[in-house]
């Protein structure tokens, strides 16, 4: 809970007359009885305070009504504040927060238990104390606007907390899902998981570039979190950073439906999150499938991003030879050797890239490079004139596209 503010910043309560001390005196031995009140029949009225187990109700509840009822009548008597008046009332802020009491219903009970306050004083005032109720009542809202304060601000930061703790313990648990260290029936217990799942890899382009502040990279967390929960109705289980990250999507079934929303959340993602937006899927027929399922949509966007597809999302049929001849083996460093003489020259290996995503179509590689067509065809020539590959034959082709794949950032294992 956050410290007292020092006495230095309490409020000033104005000094009351005689009149309205001597009336609020006769109130003191009524403490008990007001409380007692208070627990057992007004605030019954609040939804959810019925069902409060008959301890809480009898002893914290009551305490902190009498606590409340015992500071009034002290400042009536003039006695000043101190650095303790508050922390009940912030001790039991924190605990209905902890036991999830809606904010409206701790403050409402404060708000009722005023009022009950106000009709004692209003039944013990004579018709010549009229003066002396009104000093009493503005006496009381202007305390209780304070207390209010401190109530609201402790609830909301004992909420916050416990969101972080929990959001920090789900994040932990699907850490352990991916990285294959939770077990199973734990991921089926904790985040709900059975039977078949989505999994999705994520790649967002960083707000504000790598030296994004950390509220923006909340901000973006967040709306990857919302579309998510519009795409599959909430049931998405994240671990989300600045770049992306993975989601599992529970009780998966493919079909029309399942590829119209990943499309749609594709859609969505590229409008908040900006034009750069990657991701692809991958169906897990049980819990201990999805390390693996996470590691293959995540193979899919750097291969998709090696050979220079668009940004959007990826199937794995859309780039399924490039996925293949993007897997290590004996002869993969031999392979990515072969583009070694033009590792210097980027421009070149741009030109590779591209003039083979555009199916070696020269004027199409042209436009999307900004060049003339001779010079597309220059560039090829050189690439063969250095490398030995010819371009022009299918397997020249074929092992061009390999080597680019496994220089790449597809390479993984």
């Amino acid at each position: 809970m956050p410290p007292e503010p020092p006495p230095a910043r309490r409020r000033a309560y104005p000094a009351l007359s005689p009149g309205a001390r001597t009336l609020a005196a006769r109130c003191e031995s009524r403490v008990n009885e007001l409380a007692r009140r208070m627990t057992r029949d007004t605030f019954e009225q609040l939804p959810g305070y019925p069902e409060l187990p008959a301890d809480v109700k009898d002893v914290e509840i009551a305490a902190t009504v009498r606590n409340g009822l015992r500071l009034f009548l002290r400042r009536v008597r003039g006695t000043q504040g101190h650095s303790g008046d508050y922390r009940l009332f912030r001790e039991r802020a924190a605990q209905r927060a902890e036991e999830g009491m809606p904010l409206h219903t701790l403050l409402r009970s404060h708000s009722m238990a005023v009022y009950v306050l106000w009709q004692a004083l209003r039944d013990e005032a004579t018709s010549e104390e009229e003066g002396a109720l009104i000093e009493l009542v503005d006496f009381l809202l202007r305390g209780h606007e304070a207390i209010i304060g401190v109530v609201a601000e402790t609830y909301l930061d004992e909420q916050a907390a416990l969101s972080a703790e929990r959001r920090e313990h789900h994040r932990s648990l699907v850490r352990g899902l991916l990285d294959g260290s939770l077990p199973p029936l734990r991921a089926f217990e904790e985040l709900g998981l059975e039977g078949r799942s989505l999994v999705l890899h994520l790649q967002l382009p960083p707000e504000g570039g790598p030296s994004a502040s950390a509220v923006a990279v909340r901000r973006t967390t967040r709306r990857v979190q919302t579309a998510l929960d519009r795409a599959f109705g909430g049931e998405a289980v994240c671990l989300l950073g600045a770049g992306g990250g993975e989601a599992v999507v529970p009780r998966w079934t493919d079909g029309t439906a399942g590829r119209r929303a990943c499309e749609e959340l594709a859609d969505r993602l590229g409008k908040v999150c900006g034009e750069g937006v990657r991701m692809a899927a991958v169906t897990a027929g049980t819990p201990s499938e999805i390390p693996a399922a996470a590691r293959t949509a995540g193979d899919v966007v750097q291969v998709a991003r090696a050979c220079g597809r668009p940004a959007g999302w990826h199937r794995m049929e859309d780039v399924l030879l490039e996925f293949h001849l993007s897997r290590r083996n004996e002869s993969s460093d031999r392979i990515a050797a072969l583009l070694d003489p033009i590792g210097d020259r980027p421009e070149l290996v741009e030109t590779l890239r591209v003039h083979l995503e555009h199916r070696q179509d020269r004027r199409s590689s042209a436009r999307h490079l900004g060049l003339h067509p001779n010079t597309v065809d220059n560039r090829l020539a050189r690439i063969t004139e250095l490398t030995g590959l010819d371009l022009a034959t299918p397997r020249g082709s074929a092992l061009a596209l390999a080597a680019l794949l496994l220089r790449g950032d597809a390479v993984t294992r």
